[in-house]
């Protein structure tokens, strides 16, 4: 008997990776921006939290459902498990599954700690860290690719 395959929304899907498209291009943007300048304007680390957050956001949306669409329910709750959980489905490779596990834990960071968000810190990571968002959303392309008839 054939494996039933998943039913993915790539409506979905493919509307949260064009909006972590997005705003990478937006942080790639600010992090070309000297440190001293970026740090002149609070305008600027605003801007990079916020496209940060939503670029994290709109990973683990497209995470939590294409396991809620392979039945892994109980595994699509919380933004670690989420990361952990791509990675032993071989949706996404187990370096890249560390590298989410990490983006989850910024990703509270972000939302719960945002006093504690140094602007050195998020202007290093926009600089030093974009390149997991854009294989997280290469990976997911050729998962989804691997599903079409």
């Amino acid at each position: 008997m054939r494996e039933a395959i998943p039913v993915i929304n790539r409506d979905l899907v493919n509307s949260r990776l064009v909006l972590i498209i997005e705003y990478m291009r937006e942080l790639r943007y600010l992090a070309s921006i000297p440190l001293s300048d970026f740090k002149a304007d609070a305008r600027n680390a605003a801007a990079a939290e916020r496209f940060l957050r939503r670029s994290l956001e709109a990973a683990f949306d497209v995470g939590r459902h294409i396991l809620a669409r392979t039945g892994s329910v109980d595994l699509a709750s919380e933004y670690k498990s989420i990361a952990r959980a791509l990675g032993d489905k071989d949706i996404v490779d187990t370096t890249l599954a560390e590298s989410l596990v990490q983006m989850a834990g910024y990703r509270n960071r972000l939302v719960h700690l945002y006093h504690q968000i140094a602007e050195d810190e998020l202007y290093e990571i926009i600089r030093e860290d974009l390149d997991d968002l854009s294989l997280f959303v290469e990976s997911i392309q050729a998962y989804v690719e691997t599903l079409e008839d």
